[in-house]
């Protein structure tokens, strides 16, 4: 197994180029905070950027909590890669990763100005300092569950590699984590109710919404709404309306992972005119 490692500052962009890098050293398989990820799916590990804190964020980096390491280990041997990429702040951070999973020792550091130029590093230092905006090398499929309300947009990015210039289609994720340059930041309760009593409304044959409850999981949040409809209209395909409604306008809007959308009918209204 050969371990690279490409090194740069926090904030220079080595996470946006790290799958450009792997795809042109023919590496299938990146280690990027916490995260033990194959191709464009994240395989095993927890992503760093989710701890509250800065520093939890490194411990988690480093994998020094000795679960989050074993499970990663554990992926790596039953993977058995030809080759990882590592990404560090420093040699010194690749060579405690190296060494806390066990690996063998980087046979290539890479320093991010290798693979970027001076023009794309400040860009992605602006970005950080200024937007707390941080790239993770997976589609956002990948992440939305875990990283719920934390999503930004994502990114994806065409090139042409390799001696018969294949066309290589690179998905990554924009996120802001728990900590933030920017700050914390919530969606309250109320705006996301609001977003399903809006939603329900809107389908023709609801009568009256007459409940909505919104519970929080680690993973996303579950969403019960009561409803009243009118005599005459097809009931389970209001239901189904409301639920796909609701789902693509906070997924759109909050970015928060809609684990479920139970819709019940209480009543139905008959209109005696």
């Amino acid at each position: 197994m050969k371990i690279y490692g490409l090194v740069g500052p926090s904030g220079t962009g080595k996470s946006y180029k790290a799958s450009t890098l792997a795809n042109e050293l023919d590496i299938l398989y990146i280690i990027d905070d916490g995260l033990f990820i194959r191709g464009s799916k994240v395989v095993a590990g927890i992503y760093a950027k989710r701890e509250a804190t800065m520093v939890a964020a490194v411990r988690r980096a480093l994998f020094m909590d000795k679960g989050h390491a074993s499970i990663v280990r554990e992926a790596i041997d039953k993977e058995n890669p030809d080759a990882i990429l590592i990404l560090g702040t420093s040699v010194n951070m690749i060579n405690r990763i190296v060494s806390t999973l066990e690996l063998p020792p980087a046979t290539e550091i890479i320093r991010i100005e290798d693979v970027a130029t001076k023009e794309e590093i400040q860009a992605a230092r602006t970005i950080r300092k200024e937007q707390g905006k941080h790239v993770i090398p997976v589609p956002t499929l990948e992440v939305r569950k875990d990283f719920s309300g934390y999503l930004l947009n994502p990114l994806r990015i065409f090139r042409f590699t390799g001696k018969g210039r294949k066309l290589v289609t690179l998905e990554k994720t924009v996120m802001r984590p728990t900590y933030s340059y920017m700050g914390k930041f919530f969606i309250s309760d109320f705006a996301l109710e609001s977003l399903v009593y809006y939603n329900a409304y809107k389908v023709k044959g609801v009568n009256k919404v007459t409940k909505v409850d919104s519970v929080s999981h680690t993973g996303g949040v579950v969403i019960d709404v009561e409803i009243i409809v009118r005599y005459g209209y097809k009931i389970h395909e209001i239901m189904k309306e409301i639920q796909i409604n609701i789902i693509n306008d906070i997924v759109e809007l909050t970015g928060i992972n809609v684990l479920q959308v139970n819709v019940l009918t209480k009543n139905i209204l008959v209109d005696k005119t």
